[in-house]
């Protein structure tokens, strides 16, 4: 029996029995149910702390389970893990995309999840190798600024985004791991020249760098910029707080590499093989509590438990996205950032 499972048991039992035994008996029940959880689960996350911080700590409130989070940029948290080598401090690894667990994939220092944890979402959100499963989605759009354009003046496709006419008005965020993916994702369906010639023509472009997409959104709701690359989610949490922001998203063709569907990621490092309580989180992610919450609170699609995004989110083909093969954008970051690099584009 898990350890949080035994320990809800103990304490429920507890309660009926409270009259009928000794101080010291309680207190030995108790002992014993907090040394079931095992030590506590050490988590390396690449999403901040505002985007998962509030279901980790249902995560410890619900199962008793204590965490300790590491937050940073999900590339710099798996190079790490690599550091670390086969005796990582972390146990779980959240990453905000596949690229970074890819990258530590390839290294052979993930273990593998269970089966009864990968089935619980669609084949194409999970690691074909069982290493990683995702927990909730973005989509790639373009955000604009809708004082100065119509939804009809903006491009069908990415590319477009190069032409004379965008010069020095496209906003980019070239160090996110979300950037990245796209990058590594126009890299698999179009080829590393074509993906190269894109980066380098956005630099000749004059398209301005930010350091994520939060900047972006605020850039084009202040009127810096008109356009901007970002998350789907950004955007819609920039209107909850301030319903008259002028920013709204324009999704490219559905077969366009400006709209690459990107899983957030979590697996088990090496070292955590075998802990059923870092187990136990992953897992935890994925019901319907934390998929809701996801949905409504983050803004992001969840792939889990049957759970519908929020009502002011449009709705997405997940049997279209699943097409994408998550194991290639997982792989190659090292290249995609020697790319970004060369273009000019990695301020």
């Amino acid at each position: 029996m898990d350890g949080w499972l035994h320990c809800a048991l103990v304490t429920s039992l507890l309660h009926r029995l409270a009259p009928l035994l000794t101080v010291s008996a309680m207190i030995l029940a108790l002992t014993a149910c907090g040394d079931s959880s095992g030590e506590t689960v050490t988590i390396y996350s690449g999403r901040t702390e505002n985007l998962v911080g509030p279901i980790l700590e249902d995560f410890t409130e619900q199962t008793g389970i204590e965490v300790e989070v590491r937050y940073g940029d999900s590339a710099d948290l798996a190079l790490l893990i690599e550091q670390e080598g086969n005796d990582p401090r972390a146990d779980v690894f959240l990453s905000q995309s596949p690229g970074a667990v890819g990258f530590l994939q390839d290294l052979d220092l993930l273990a593998p999840l269970a089966p009864e944890i990968l089935e619980q979402v669609p084949e194409g959100f999970r690691d074909p190798q069982g290493n990683w499963v995702g927990f909730s989605g973005r989509q790639r759009v373009l955000v604009y600024d809708s004082r100065e354009l119509n939804d009809a003046d903006l491009p069908d496709s990415v590319f477009d985004l190069t032409d004379e006419e965008w010069k020095g008005r496209v906003g980019i965020a070239p160090s996110n791991g979300s950037f990245q993916d796209f990058v590594t994702a126009m890299r698999v369906s179009e080829g590393d020249d074509v993906a190269a010639e894109f980066l380098a023509d956005l630099a000749a472009n004059d398209a301005v760098t930010y350091p994520n997409n939060s900047a972006i959104v605020g850039a084009v709701g202040r009127g810096e910029i008109d356009v901007g690359l970002v998350n789907h989610y950004y955007n819609f949490r920039f209107l909850e707080e301030d319903p008259g922001h002028p920013g709204l998203n324009h999704s490219f063709a559905a077969d366009d590499a400006g709209s690459v569907f990107i899983v957030t990621g979590a697996a088990l490092t090496q070292g955590a093989a075998d802990d059923t309580d870092a187990a136990r989180l992953i897992e935890f992610l994925l019901e319907s509590d934390a998929q809701r919450y996801f949905a409504d609170e983050t803004f992001e699609y969840p792939v889990a438990a049957g759970v519908e995004p929020a009502e002011a989110i449009p709705p997405v083909d997940l049997e279209a996205v699943q097409a994408i093969d998550y194991e290639a954008l997982g792989g190659g970051l090292a290249r995609t950032r020697e790319l970004i690099s060369d273009s000019g584009l990695d301020g």
